[in-house]
């Protein structure tokens, strides 16, 4: 899906100001018509504004971080088209990071906001790769179903989607117990045949994590995932499992 993207990721400037600095409001609209310059990010740094009608890699970037803000049962196309779901989703994600100006228009107060929760690596502050890595005590994320490049692309969506669920229920901490498979591992630990673990579409959510389980599947539902299972379906007793499908499949009977 993003294959080509990450090739033109900035890696020549550190982060500029502090979050705090970047998470202020403002009651006037971000321009839709002058360039929006910024800080520059060791990860990705946006030179435009964006609104509705823009497409290119930078909007593609930018729907990757805003995925897990859109309403329930909704998925954002992450396609470099910024149609009116993206912008809807801009607004959502303004407003939940306390901006006044809450259009749907993506300028420097948006980035500024990505730019203090993303890492050098792209990853949002709160989710990093090694907690998605191997299971079955392997490291790293070959012998999957795809290589591992899209796998690491894969889990960058989910992590951005997650940074979006914990901030929605008051940045509580979210422990994962299950991400990445091999098709091996998978197999060992009785997965199911062509599970997305095995894609790096799908994380577990575990018992150790602040928000309980049914606070996290009920939540789940507005951050994109169109695979949530939660207590009471089989062998998810223990865990909220989130994913990225084709087609919706909630269950939690005990939620």
């Amino acid at each position: 899906m993003f294959d080509g993207v990450f090739r033109m990721l900035s890696v020549n400037c550190a982060l500029g100001s502090s979050a705090a600095d970047r998470t202020s409001g403002s009651a006037v609209g971000e321009s839709a018509t002058s360039a929006a310059v910024g800080p520059s990010d060791a990860c990705f740094t946006w030179t435009r504004t964006l609104s509705q009608g823009a497409t290119g890699p930078d909007v593609t970037q930018l729907q990757i971080r805003i995925s897990g803000w859109v309403e329930q049962g909704e998925t954002l196309a992450v396609d470099g088209v910024y149609g009116p779901a993206t912008a809807a989703a801009v607004r959502r994600f303004k407003a939940g990071y306390g901006l006044q100006n809450t259009t749907g228009t993506a300028g420097p107060e948006t980035f500024n906001i990505i730019y203090s929760l993303q890492k050098q690596d792209c990853t949002p502050t709160h989710f990093s790769y090694p907690e998605f890595t191997g299971g079955c005590g392997e490291t790293g994320f070959s012998g999957g179903a795809v290589p591992a490049s899209v796998v690491r692309q894969n889990l960058l969506l989910v992590m951005w989607q997650l940074e979006a669920l914990r901030h929605k229920l008051g940045d509580r901490p979210i422990v994962i117990t299950s991400g990445f498979r091999s098709v091996s591992c998978n197999s060992r630990v009785g997965g199911a045949t062509n599970s997305l673990h095995t894609f790096g579409k799908a994380a577990d959510l575990g018992l150790a994590s602040r928000p309980s389980q049914c606070q996290l599947w009920r939540t789940a539902r507005t951050c994109g995932f169109r695979e949530i299972l939660g207590p009471g379906y089989p062998g998810h007793d223990d865990h909220v499992h989130v994913a990225n499908r084709d087609t919706q499949f909630w269950r939690a009977p005990n939620c």
